[in-house]
């Protein structure tokens, strides 16, 4: 039996995914429990322990500045950013994406332009943004769209783009306008790939996120991890870290979902 030919059911899948994150947590548990054996004080890797007691003062206490729940506070408001972002950059590559996919001309006189502003680091233009926009929500809003709207926009064009011409021709043939066949054509096939699209937008947006709240930001687990770093306090870092990983994958598992509900056709399924 070749392993090529090896397929799996969900549990199997489940089983061997969650080995290696065991492994690593054995890992680090295994060197957490050396250095503290040789410095109780040490804070580079905290014992589950400290993290428990750090998270659940910022989770269940409220700040005595200001009377709210730290954990929760931050969580909402990086999620209210990132979801601003995320949903003006997938209607952006959907509006965008379908223009340029399905008219040759405005592909080619706007296609050199999106690709232009796609190799931009969007890192480099966050000083441009808060000159320009201030330090308010509008400017950390404006890094994620920038950072993941034009490769978006790039991919659902090209997919668009790629539909088979005889598609095309016999939507023409029926009658079809150039509006009608971006409704009726293109539009049914792009959704899925646009689901797909913001899943690999996620980590980007996630990186663009977590710079604009490092640099300015009063609230926001980006924010968060940046404030208590100069203490190292790793036993509020690394919590952190392991939450915004899993609000990440919460989201992908919910868009994969969603597409297999909407768009079964587009994941093989025969009905």
């Amino acid at each position: 039996m070749r392993w090529v030919n090896l397929h799996l059911n969900r549990s199997q899948r489940i089983l061997l995914g969650a080995l290696p994150i065991a492994l690593l947590v054995l890992v680090y548990l295994v060197m957490a429990a050396q250095r503290h054996a040789d410095n109780p004080m040490d804070k580079i890797l905290p014992l589950p322990g400290a993290m428990v007691r750090a998270m659940s003062a910022l989770m269940f206490q409220a700040d005595q500045l200001t009377g709210q729940m730290v954990f929760w506070v931050d969580t909402l408001a990086s999620l209210q950013r990132l979801g601003l972002g995320l949903g003006i950059a997938t209607l952006t590559a959907l509006i965008v994406g379908l223009v340029l996919g399905v008219l040759p001309p405005v592909r080619a006189t706007f296609g050199p332009l999106v690709t232009g502003i796609a190799v931009i680091p969007p890192i480099a233009l966050l000083p441009i943004l808060f000159i320009a926009l201030g330090l308010g929500e509008t400017a950390k809003v404006a890094l994620i769209v920038i950072g993941i709207a034009p490769v978006m926009v790039r991919d659902i064009a090209a997919h668009v783009a790629a539909l088979p011409t005889e598609q095309i021709i016999k939507a023409q043939t029926l009658g079809a306008s150039s509006w009608q066949i971006m409704i009726r054509v293109a539009l049914p096939q792009a959704m899925p790939r646009l689901l797909q699209t913001v899943r690999l937008a996620l980590g980007p947006a996630w990186v663009f996120l977590i710079s604009a709240e490092a640099i300015a930001a009063d609230v926001g687990l980006g924010y968060r991890i940046f404030l208590v770093r100069r203490y190292l306090a790793m036993d509020v870092i690394i919590p952190y870290v392991a939450w915004i990983a899993l609000l990440a994958i919460l989201m992908d598992v919910a868009l994969t979902q969603t597409s297999k509900r909407a768009f079964p056709w587009a994941h093989g399924a025969s009905h």
